[in-house]
C-alpha cells in the first residue's frame, strides 16, 4: 500500500473512533473532549511512528557494505 493510501486509513479510523466514543460515551462536555483530545492524540501519534517507519525505509541513511568474499 502506498502512503496516502495509509493515511486514508488512518484517518478513517480516527474518525471511525471519534464517533465511536461520541456515541457510546456521552457523559459531558469536558469528559468528551478530553476523550476526543486522546484519541486524535493517539492516532496522529500511531500515524507518525508508522510514517516515520516507512519513510526511513525508503531512503536508508546507513547504505549497507557488501565485502568482496559474499
Amino acid at each position: 500500500m502506498g502512503f496516502l493510501v495509509t493515511t486514508l486509513i488512518f484517518v478513517v479510523v480516527g474518525v471511525v473512533a471519534s464517533l465511536c466514543a461520541r456515541i457510546c460515551c456521552d457523559v459531558g462536555p469536558s469528559t468528551n473532549l478530553l476523550r476526543l483530545t486522546l484519541i486524535v492524540t493517539a492516532i496522529s501519534c500511531c500515524w507518525m511512528m508508522w510514517a516515520i517507519v516507512y519513510l526511513a525505509q525508503m531512503k536508508p541513511l546507513i547504505v549497507p557494505i557488501l565485502s568482496e568474499g559474499e
